[in-house]
């Protein structure tokens, strides 16, 4: 994230030519649009937090991935690609696919027949409103912080690019997303978000091509890559595991396996409601297990878009003397070194876009951003109505009442974002504040869910003592290793070679761990739940509905097979 004295040395880019402003405003004019058109179709709960259950797997699984493309995907992982290199690829491959197979073939039946409203209204179901309360309480801060992000990162790609000024750029975006979602509730962000995938592959996609182009292909731009940095570990992304000290980013294959591949991939894909949200409005059960491997398919395709241009970067990227220029991290940012890692992106699309796909990359990059505000918010008026208002705070209340509180906590959602993103400039990066987000909030729900979906004894009490202390023991861990006699506990568990992204994944991995001992030792120690009373709920004690499925190629499975094999394929490709 930049920091104040980066905002002191960064100078404006470029000016919009005509015709990218038309495209730009255009863009703020049809989502809007969308808003108003689609309000109509908006006046029960169900339609308004859950698109009347209408969608198509086509269009829930586009949803579903473009909910994620926001500025931790495009802005984030680019950063990361320079600072890491293709290792960044591994939070798009094995921390993203076998989680998102495993929701749509494994999870989603539970999340679809039990009719749930939302992920901590199945823990409602399962462990009681304690677990509900708890885990609604936590995800809806995340989610409001998650907005900020987005909020903060559109509005430094303004500052980076055309000079515009922060607030000016943050209250645009946040106005225009609001508008669009509270008018037209899940509807509405579903029916953007598609639109805005397609945009953020017609605009982003150009630097990679025209990248790679300069580079002179792929075995050039590893060679140009190792020139550059003096080492070749930034273009391999396993055959560099087998240390903490071998690899750019201090990690072991351990952390990568464990503590990404598994807690914290399947804790946001599978948990994490503002995409399990976009799955729950598919129109049918097959729809719903479809929707999630579809988007896997289309997730593999990402890291192109986003990966690529921070690995280009490394090579192509120079100064107006002709060296090499060295981005740096947001605290050593001054007039020497006057762009960090995060303005990856906004380098590159400046150096290939001239006008008119100048004003398509900058709409793409702005609709990667809103698509991130309006998922957090979209999930965070569905938890605060549902999970929080009509469950602690106004039980009896009607359903207009409840579609009147759904529009108006996105309003009030949003206002809170906007304070989040000015508290985001002081953080030290984007990756370093989101994933230890994910840590706090996402690991230790994934192993209360995990265990509540797949084991019978699971009691109420286990469920709810096991998420509360994941969740404190995680924050715990964060604070002594930060403010505490510090990194102590990250040589001794990490080596002194481990950074701050393999210091989040252990973390998430003892959460986990934390929160599963707890469940099951508090589980045996209390009475279980009758069986009868676990229909719908859990692995063994539910007949699993057909889903309509009919000749191979209609399958879930069939082509979750299919997008499993080409995932070992392409990491083999580039071990």
């Amino acid at each position: 994230m930049q920091s104040a004295a980066a905002l002191l040395f960064t100078t404006q880019l470029t000016h919009l030519a005509p015709i990218d402003v038309l495209i730009l405003v255009l863009y703020f004019a049809i989502v809007i649009f969308i808003g108003f058109y689609v309000k109509g179709a908006t006046n029960t709960s169900e339609e308004f937090f859950l698109a009347g259950r209408e969608m198509s797997a086509w269009i829930a699984g586009l949803s579903f991935v473009s909910a994620n493309l926001g500025s931790l995907e495009l802005m984030g992982w680019a950063g990361a690609a320079y600072q890491y290199g293709i290792l960044a690829t591994h939070w798009y491959w094995i921390g993203a696919i076998p989680a998102m197979l495993f929701l749509g073939i494994v999870m989603m039946p539970f999340y679809y027949i039990s009719k749930t409203h939302s992920v901590p209204g199945y823990l409602q179901l399962r462990f009681g409103e304690g677990a509900r309360g708890l885990a609604a309480a936590s995800f809806a801060f995340m989610t409001i912080l998650m907005s900020g992000v987005n909020m903060y990162a559109m509005a430094l790609v303004m500052k980076v690019i055309l000079g515009w000024n922060i607030s000016f750029s943050i209250w645009v975006g946040a106005i225009t997303v609001a508008i669009y979602v509270m008018l037209g509730g899940l509807r509405s962000a579903i029916i953007n978000e598609v639109l805005q995938f397609v945009l953020i592959w017609a605009g982003a996609a150009l630097i990679p091509i025209l990248g790679l182009v300069e580079a002179g292909g792929w075995t050039n731009l590893k060679a140009q890559i190792a020139a550059n940095t003096g080492s070749t570990e930034f273009t391999h992304m396993w055959s560099t595991l087998g240390h903490f000290r071998d690899n750019p980013m201090g990690v072991h294959w351990t952390g990568i396996v464990f503590g990404l591949g598994f807690v914290v991939s399947f804790g946001y894909w599978t948990t994490d409601f503002l995409v399990v949200q976009r799955v729950l409005s598919a129109n049918n059960l097959r729809a719903a297990k479809m929707a999630p491997v579809i988007g896997a398919a289309f997730k593999m395709a990402v890291p192109f878009i986003v990966i690529v241009p921070g690995l280009l970067a490394l090579a192509v990227l120079k100064n107006p003397d002709g060296s090499v220029l060295h981005l740096v991290g947001e605290n050593a940012v001054n007039a020497a070194h006057p762009y960090s890692y995060n303005e990856v992106l906004p380098l590159m699309l400046i150096r290939y876009c001239g006008p008119g796909l100048l004003g398509l990359g900058i709409t793409a990059l702005v609709a990667g951003f809103m698509s991130g505000m309006a998922g957090n918010v979209s999930a965070f008026s569905t938890v605060w109505t549902y999970d929080i208002y009509g469950a602690f705070l106004n039980k009896k209340a009607s359903d207009k009442h409840y579609v009147f509180m759904g529009r108006l906590s996105t309003v009030l959602g949003m206002l809170v974002s906007i304070l989040t993103a000015y508290l985001v400039a002081h953080a030290a990066s984007i990756m370093d504040y989101v994933q230890a987000l994910f840590s706090f909030f996402i690991a230790p729900l994934f192993g209360t869910v995990v265990l509540g979906m797949l084991w019978k004894r699971a009691t109420k009490a286990g469920g709810f003592w096991g998420l509360a202390a994941g969740t404190t023991s995680s924050i715990g861990m964060w604070l002594y290793t930060t403010y505490g006699p510090a990194s102590a506990l990250s040589r001794i568990a990490l080596s002194a070679d481990a950074k701050p992204m393999a210091e989040t994944l252990y973390r998430a991995l003892w959460s986990w761990l934390i929160c599963v001992g707890v469940t099951i030792v508090v589980s045996y120690c209390t009475t279980p739940i009758p069986e009868a009373q676990l229909a719908g709920l859990v692995y063994g004690a539910t007949p699993i509905p057909d889903d309509g499925s009919r000749g191979l190629f209609q399958k879930p499975i069939f082509w979750a097979i299919i997008v499993i094999t080409v995932f070992f394929i392409l990491n083999l490709m580039f071990f």
